[in-house]
C-alpha cells in the first residue's frame, strides 16, 4: 500500500488541446478517492499518466514516496482495471487471474495460493474451470478484480469498471468492490462519470471540469457544501434545481418567487446586493403546503406541476415556476396530477445561492 501524490500535474498534447491543468492532489496510503465528471473532463486522463498509460507532460507524480514520472507502468506496482474485462478467451478463470503472476516467474504453488484466495473473496471458487465464454458480465468483471487482486500491488486503480453491466449488477458490483476495499485497505483511483457510484463507494470525491478540479471533499460535504454551481448541479440525482434572481434587503427573488433568507445567510451574501445571483434547490428541501396551512417567513414557492413522476417510495415533480423548471422530491403517496397549481414550502436554511458570474457559492459560511 501507498499514497499516492499529484504536483502541478499536466498533460497536453501536440495539436495544442490542454486535457489535464494543474492537477494537485494528495492521496493518503488506503484511501478510496474517486474522481468523477462529465466526459472529457480529463477523469480518464489523470488516472492514465498515475498509471504510466499516458506521460506527465509537467509536474510530478509520487507513488510510495517515490518519483515515478519516468517509470514504465509494470515499474510502479499498481494494477489496473478497465472498462472492458480484457480475458483471454482461451483460458479458464483460474489461468486469468494468475497469468500476470506466470509473467513474473512467481513459482506455480504460490500463484495457485493467491488465485485461490482472491476467488474465495470474490465468491469465484465454483467458476475457476470455466472460461469467460461461460461467464456472465458480472462474472467477467470479478474475474478482472481478482486478476487485479493478486498481484497485491501498491494500489489499484479502475477505469470505469462497470460501466458495461446492467443496473442491477452495478448495484451489486458497488458493494463487493467497497467490501473488497474494507478487506484489503489497498489504496484505490476509481474513476466514474455516475454520481451515484462516486457518492456510495468514495472516501473523497475529486471532482473535474475542463480538465480542473473543481472539489475535492467527501461525499456528503460536496453533497451540502458545494464549493460553485457545477458542483452543485453535478452531485446528486435528481440533480439541484436552480433560479435565476436577485438578492435585496435579505430576500432572494426572481420572476414568480420571492424567498426570505435566514439572517446569518442574509448577512453573509450582503455584498452581492442587487447582483444576478442563482438559487440553488435540492428537490428534498421541498415540501407540498397542505391546504389551509401558512409557511412560515413566507417560504413558499408557488408554480404549476409539468411532469409528475410517481416512483412508489416517492414522487418526483416537475414545477414550472415563472419561466424557469425546478424539481421537487414529494412523499409517495401524494395526489398530483400534471397542470395542477402547487405550493411548495422551501427550508430556506438548506438553499444556496451562486454568484452569477462566477458561479461560486457565496451563501456558505
Amino acid at each position: 500500500m501507498a499514497a499516492i501524490s499529484l504536483q502541478h500535474v499536466r498533460k497536453f498534447y501536440d495539436n495544442g488541446f490542454h486535457a489535464v491543468k494543474d492537477f494537485n492532489l494528495h492521496i493518503e496510503d488506503g484511501e478510496f478517492v474517486v474522481f468523477v465528471g462529465p466526459s472529457g473532463c480529463g477523469k480518464s486522463t489523470t488516472l492514465r499518466m498515475i498509471a504510466g498509460l499516458e506521460d506527465i507532460s509537467d509536474g510530478n507524480l509520487q507513488i510510495g514516496g517515490r518519483v515515478v514520472n519516468d517509470l514504465q507502468p509494470k515499474e510502479r506496482d499498481i494494477a489496473m482495471v478497465f472498462q472492458s474485462y480484457a480475458l483471454y478467451p482461451h483460458m479458464t478463470v483460474r489461468q486469468n487471474m494468475g497469468f500476470a503472476l506466470k509473467l513474473d516467474g512467481v513459482p506455480k504453488a504460490q500463484i495457485n495460493e493467491r488465485v485461490d484466495e482472491a476467488a474465495k473473496m470474490l465468491h469465484l471458487e465454483p467458476l475457476l474451470e470455466r472460461r469467460p465464454k461461460e461467464l456472465s458480465g458480472g462474472q467477467r468483471q470479478r474475474v478482472a478484480l481478482g486478476r487485479a487482486i493478486v498481484r497485491k500491488p501498491q494500489a489499484f486503480l479502475m477505469d470505469e469498471p462497470l460501466s458495461n453491466l446492467d443496473a442491477k449488477l452495478r448495484v451489486e458490483m458497488r458493494a463487493s468492490i467497497a467490501r473488497l476495499h474494507r478487506k484489503l485497505g489497498v489504496t484505490t483511483v476509481y474513476v466514474t462519470h455516475d454520481q451515484v457510484e462516486a457518492m456510495t463507494m468514495g472516501d473523497r470525491i475529486v471532482v473535474m471540469k475542463g480538465g480542473e478540479i473543481q472539489q475535492v471533499a467527501s461525499p456528503m460535504a460536496l453533497y451540502e457544501r458545494p464549493a460553485n454551481k457545477f458542483v452543485g448541479s453535478f452531485i446528486g440525482s435528481p440533480a439541484m434545481s436552480f433560479l435565476d434572481g436577485h438578492v435585496l434587503g435579505g430576500v432572494v427573488g426572481g420572476e414568480g418567487y420571492a424567498l426570505t433568507l435566514p439572517t446569518d445567510m442574509a448577512q453573509r451574501v450582503s455584498g452581492h446586493e442587487g447582483q444576478p445571483v442563482s438559487l440553488g434547490l435540492r428537490p428534498e428541501i421541498l415540501s407540498l403546503l397542505q391546504p389551509g396551512a401558512v409557511a412560515d417567513n413566507g417560504a413558499v414557492l408557488r408554480g404549476v406541476a409539468e411532469v409528475v413522476e410517481p416512483l412508489g417510495a416517492e414522487t418526483i415533480v416537475t414545477v414550472q415556476v415563472g419561466a424557469q423548471n425546478i424539481v421537487a422530491r414529494l412523499a409517495g403517496n401524494v395526489d398530483i396530477r400534471a397542470g395542477q397549481a402547487l405550493a411548495l414550502v422551501v427550508d430556506c436554511s438548506r438553499i444556496h445561492l451562486f454568484d452569477a458570474e462566477s458561479e461560486a457559492n457565496i451563501s456558505l459560511d
